[in-house]
């Protein structure tokens, strides 16, 4: 499948329908006191839809990555005018603001801070509106988090759900690659201490509610920080001299989608199809490299057509959908 405007719409129809809608929420919020306790909306007035900041933040990203690649799709001037009434100044400084809280310190990291820094790296794409400049200082927020950050974190979050590691830092790499090169050397520099003598995984993959895969997300992260000549052999020694990726990787059984941790096994197979995508291009020309396209395609098709239906899917699951089909762009 490749991303068409019929399917760009579909996505947008979808983000559309719940970056503003205000309930159900899940706040990540630390109570200070009495004084504390106010709706969601208020203390995040940009990011309060979606079921969770997070969920928000790249909803948002669908929205405008779609904008950008589809300007022509009747939906994308309804994007750009919600974009318009959502980040303004004032809005923005009541989210940056938050950050200043020292029960904040923790505040969706890390995956919240990656997506962030992808939600501004696709705005400034949007030559045409001052998304990109607003979302800036909120951006550089963030980015100073992950910078002081990384040198505690001694060892690497190789769960499959939002506290992963190496998700987040893709997301961030990406951000940072023309913006902000002491990051980037923070984050390499990091990943080869965390990552660079890793080999033969036999991890027991998936947990239960995971929708990232440890490993694939590893491998991506390193994929952007080694050269091919470096990363295919890494690859190859990680999981397919071994055979786990031929003999454990394969796509997710969903048993109840209205359940929101079960359902994260949607997000896993279009994760997972999003880093095979990646991976195989990374290891290019490489004698697998068909084998894990092949395998990639195959999550993708289990999972494509839970992107709408039950919330619980549908308040995220288009942003994972779209990562996966632009990696075949």
């Amino acid at each position: 499948m490749e991303l068409t405007e019929t399917i760009a719409r579909s996505y947008a129809r979808i983000a559309l329908g719940h970056v503003a809608r205000p309930y159900p929420f899940k706040d990540d919020h630390v109570f200070a006191s009495d004084a504390d306790v106010r709706p969601p909306r208020v203390a995040h007035p940009v990011f309060f839809g979606s079921y969770d900041w997070h969920s928000c933040v790249h909803g948002w990203w669908t929205l405008l990555t779609l904008r950008r690649l589809f300007r022509a799709m009747p939906e994308a001037d309804e994007i750009a005018a919600l974009a318009d009434e959502t980040f303004t100044p004032d809005k923005l400084a009541v989210e940056l603001a938050y950050l200043d809280r020292p029960e904040a310190r923790g505040f969706e990291r890390p995956y919240g801070w990656g997506w962030l820094l992808a939600l501004h790296a696709e705005a400034a794409r949007h030559e045409d509106r001052e998304w990109g400049e607003r979302l800036e200082p909120l951006a550089r927020a963030f980015a100073e988090r992950f910078a002081a950050y990384l040198p505690l974190l001694t060892y690497p979050i190789t769960v499959g759900t939002h506290f992963n590691t190496s998700f987040a830092l893709v997301l961030a790499r990406d951000w940072a690659r023309d913006r902000d090169a002491t990051l980037v050397a923070i984050i390499d520099d990091w990943a080869e201490t965390a990552f660079a003598d890793r080999s033969d995984y036999r991890g027991w993959e998936p947990g239960g509610d995971e929708f990232l895969s440890p490993v694939l997300t590893a491998a991506l992260l390193m994929s952007r920080v080694w050269p091919r000549d470096r990363f295919a052999p890494w690859f190859e020694a990680l999981v397919i001299d071994n055979g786990w990726l031929e003999r454990e990787c394969e796509p997710a059984f969903v048993s109840d989608r209205s359940d929101g941790k079960i359902a994260h096994l949607d997000g896993l197979n279009l994760s997972r199809a999003w880093a095979l995508r990646e991976i195989a291009s990374a290891i290019a020309p490489h004698s697998a490299e068909a084998d894990v396209r092949a395998l990639a395609d195959r999550h993708f098709a289990a999972a494509e057509a839970s992107v709408s239906g039950d919330y619980m899917g549908e308040h995220w699951l288009a942003s994972f959908a779209l990562l996966a089909l632009l990696a075949l762009r």
